[in-house]
C-alpha cells in the first residue's frame, strides 16, 4: 500500500502526532510520502522520520497578542497560490490518502476522489463533546477547512462517542521532578510580557519556549528557542506546564502527570473547547488571560493527573492494514479500556 499523508504544520502539535504515526506506519513497511504547509518551510525542525517531505505555503491563521486576527489571516492567505497547488498536488499514484487537517491534500483528493482518512484531535467536533465559544466562523472552519471521506477524531476522554485516545509517545516517567520547574510555552502572546509577569515568582524556575527566543535578565527565567530535544527533556522533569489549549502538548503533560495551566487563544474554538474539556475532566486548569493572580495559586498547587494513554498510532496503522473496517463503538472501548489514570503528588 503507497500513502499520502498530509501533515497541518501551523502548531507543533500535528507534526508531533505526525511522528509518532510515521515511526508506526515505517515499522508496518507502508509506504508512505508526506507534505506540510502552515509555516515557512526554514521554520521546520526535526524532521528527520519522514524521510523527505513535500512542503507548501498553505494556509494558516494569524494571531495577535493571543488573539486570532481574521482581517490579517484573509489578507496574508494566498488563494490563488493555494488553489493552484491543489490543482498541481498529483495524487494518482496513491491508494491511500491520510489528511490530518491539511487543506490542500483534503481539497486535492476530494479533487481526484481519492479515498482520504482524516486523523486528528479536530475530527472529534464532528462528535458531542464539549464545546465552548462557537460561532459560525469556527464552525465552518472546521467543516471546511480539511474535509475528508473518513475521520478518526482524538481526544483525551472517550464522551461516550466513537473517538480515540491521543496520538501520543509513550513516556519515560523521571525518577526526581524539580517541584519549583515550569514549562511556559505561550508562543502567540507577546514574550515581554510574558518575561516580566514571570519575573515576581522568585521562587520557582521558569523555562519559558518560543519561536524566536527572547532574552531574560532575571536568573530564574530561561528564554529558550523551540526545540524537540531540549523542549522534552525539560517538560519531562517539571512540575507542570503553563500553555495555549491546544491538544497535543496537553496530551503529553497528562501522560506525563504534569499540572496544567491552559490559556486559549482567543476567537479559536478548538481552544475554548479544550480548555473547557480539561477543566470539566479535572486534568488541568484555564486562564481567559494570562493573569498573575490564576498563575500565582496554580504554582503553589501540590496535586496532578497523570493519564497513560495506549498506542493509538499502532492500532490505527493495523486498522489501516485490515482495510479500514467501519468504526464501531466496540473497538473504540476495547482501546479506551487500555487507558489508566492515576494522582500525582508534585509535593
Amino acid at each position: 500500500m503507497k500513502i499520502f499523508y498530509g501533515i497541518q504544520g501551523t502548531g507543533n502539535g500535528h507534526i508531533t502526532r505526525g511522528r509518532i504515526m510515521a515511526r508506526e506506519l515505517q515499522a508496518a513497511n507502508l509506504e508512505v510520502n508526506y507534505l506540510f504547509t502552515g509555516r515557512p518551510q526554514d521554520k521546520f525542525f526535526a524532521m528527520e522520520v519522514f524521510n523527505g517531505h513535500q512542503w507548501r505555503e498553505g494556509l494558516t491563521f494569524a494571531t495577535n497578542k493571543g488573539k486570532i486576527n481574521h482581517l490579517k489571516t484573509v489578507l496574508q492567505s494566498k488563494p490563488l497560490n493555494f488553489l493552484k497547488d491543489i490543482r498541481q498536488l498529483d495524487l494518482s499514484a496513491y491508494d491511500l490518502v491520510i489528511c490530518d487537517f491539511e487543506p490542500i491534500t483534503a481539497w486535492a483528493a476530494r479533487r481526484q476522489n481519492k479515498k482520504t482518512v482524516g486523523i486528528c484531535h479536530q475530527y472529534a467536533f464532528q462528535h458531542d463533546i464539549p464545546r465552548a465559544g462557537n460561532d459560525p466562523v469556527s464552525e465552518i472552519v472546521l467543516k471546511k477547512f480539511a474535509p475528508v471521506d473518513l475521520s478518526i477524531g482524538l481526544h483525551w476522554h472517550h464522551f461516550d462517542q466513537p473517538i480515540l485516545p491521543p496520538v501520543i509517545e509513550t513516556p519515560f516517567i523521571p525518577e526526581r521532578i524539580q517541584k519549583n520547574k515550569i514549562v511556559v510555552y505561550l508562543p502567540f502572546e507577546d514574550q515581554q510580557h510574558i518575561i516580566q509577569l514571570f519575573a515576581r515568582f522568585k521562587n520557582f524556575e521558569f523555562f519559558i519556549y518560543s519561536p524566536e527566543a527572547s532574552p531574560s535578565h532575571h536568573a530564574h527565567i530561561h528564554c529558550k528557542p523551540l526545540s524537540l530535544t531540549g523542549f522534552q527533556q525539560d517538560l519531562s522533569d517539571c512540575a507542570g506546564i503553563i500553555c495555549n489549549a491546544g491538544f497535543e502538548l496537553a496530551s503529553e503533560a497528562l501522560q506525563l502527570g504534569k499540572k496544567i495551566l491552559v490559556k486559549p487563544v482567543h476567537a479559536q474554538m478548538e481552544q475554548a473547547s479544550n480548555a473547557a474539556a480539561l477543566s470539566l475532566l479535572g486534568y488541568g486548569q484555564m486562564m481567559q488571560t494570562v493573569d498573575a493572580r490564576r498563575i500565582e495559586p496554580w504554582l503553589y498547587e501540590t496535586k496532578a493527573i497523570r493519564v497513560t494513554y495506549p498506542n493509538t498510532a499502532k492500532h490505527l496503522v493495523q486498522w489501516i492494514k485490515d482495510g479500514m473496517p467501519p468504526v464501531e463503538q466496540s473497538w473504540c472501548n476495547q482501546i479506551w479500556s487500555e487507558v489508566n489514570i492515576t494522582p500525582v503528588e508534585l509535593s
